[in-house]
């Protein structure tokens, strides 16, 4: 079901790009001839009104709005090509407005259930911060460790140690009947570090079940060695991740829009940072850092396995990346059409139909190329492997 209401979620955040170019295309007297789901061929005209013919298509890569005479250089009364240049900045950029907004309001409604802290100095009110949730998850386990060799898994939050197999989830750091209970909260090191060199039992949640495994630890003396070494995985030999929830109420909104902000700045820099990779030789690399279609359906449905707060976060971050890529100056998207437009009337030249049908039809064809090679890796990646 939480995987049905992603589709839902992520096929809206198509539609709302889309109304932005809709409505500001209204509100500036540029007629709407066809509003589309999915690119052509046609499928089915859904409905007729007002002039406009809204449709379902057959290659479900997104979404259009088709305005009367969408060249530049058109003048008929209603057209596109005829409306001011503001109007038609208003237009070209209304979508990615609309998707910006989108992840505001999504993170802001996230912020009072408990925003996952994603990224370094992620934003929050201090004297409205309330920690919801707090685990460390272990995102790397070494080959051969205590931890490997005790059945331990890479996405298992450790919650305590202890000597014993039975063990209180809810319990705080104490001795129960002897037994020295500790329960690990940010701090997986401090909680293995009293029990170095002995057999205990490391109790775990893995895909919402409670298990206990046996682990003997590696001795103080072991890991002061490890630590010599680039990587150290100290007593179990594995990398935890601390995730922690902070839950926002008056200052929700706020959350909202600073962290949103700083999404976009971390996506900026990762977009940089895979053209720098192209331009430098490492595609294998670049291609590690993008994903398509099928790609977005596996992630998907893993986010599905955590709950609906972590679909409506993928989500979030899906809307803005929408928005930074339709902001970009890439032919055939909002931005290329609108930085085409802008540099014609910097030159002062006219920007003819047949120009601008070859700048923005060689830029869809490179599009269309891309996501190919993309969904080609992304089957490979997450299908075949």
């Amino acid at each position: 079901m939480l995987i049905v209401i992603g589709v839902i979620l992520l096929l809206s955040l198509v539609i709302l790009h889309e109304l932005g170019h809709f409505w500001a295309a209204r509100r500036a007297g540029i007629e709407v001839e066809e509003f589309g789901l999915g690119f052509p061929p046609r499928a089915k005209v859904l409905a007729e009104k007002n002039g406009t013919k809204y449709t379902l298509n057959w290659l479900p890569l997104g979404g259009f709005v088709k305005l009367k005479g969408e060249h530049d250089s058109d003048t008929t009364p209603g057209s596109f090509g005829a409306a001011s240049l503001l109007a038609k900045v208003q237009v070209m950029v209304a979508g990615v407005i609309m998707n910006y907004l989108t992840a505001i309001v999504l993170i802001s409604i996230i912020a009072i259930a408990g925003l996952p802290q994603v990224i370094d100095n992620q934003f929050s009110v201090a004297s409205d911060a309330k920690v919801g949730r707090q685990e460390v998850v272990l995102s790397y386990v070494e080959e051969g460790s205590p931890a490997a060799n005790g059945g331990i898994e890479v996405g298992d939050v450790v919650f305590g140690v202890s000597k014993t197999e039975d063990f209180c989830p809810g319990c705080q750091s104490t001795d129960h009947a002897g037994d020295k209970l500790v329960v690990v909260k940010d701090d997986l090191t401090a909680a293995t570090e009293s029990f170095a060199g002995e057999k205990v039992f490391v109790h775990v949640s893995r895909d919402g079940q409670d298990l206990s495994r046996e682990v003997q630890l590696r001795t103080k003396k072991e890991v002061t060695e490890s630590k010599k070494t680039d990587t150290p995985k100290g007593y179990l030999g594995v990398a935890p991740a601390d995730y922690t929830e902070l839950k926002a109420t008056w200052s929700a909104p706020i959350v909202g829009f600073m962290v949103t902000n700083q999404f976009i700045g971390e996506t900026m820099k990762g977009l940089f940072r895979t053209v720098g990779d192209l331009f430098t030789g490492n595609a294998a690399q670049a291609s590690e850092q993008v994903t398509g279609v099928v790609g977005i359906g596996s992630i998907l449905g893993d986010a599905s396995d955590q709950g609906f707060m972590q679909v409506l976060l993928l989500t979030a971050l899906i809307s803005l990346s929408l928005a930074v890529m339709n902001v970009l100056p890439i032919p055939a998207l909002d931005g290329g059409r609108l930085f085409v437009t802008l540099l014609f009337r910097v030159l002062k030249r006219p920007l003819k139909k047949e120009t601008e049908e070859r700048i923005h039809g060689t830029g869809f064809a490179l599009l269309m190329l891309l996501f190919v090679l993309i969904t080609i890796l992304d089957v490979k990646r997450f299908i075949i492997n």
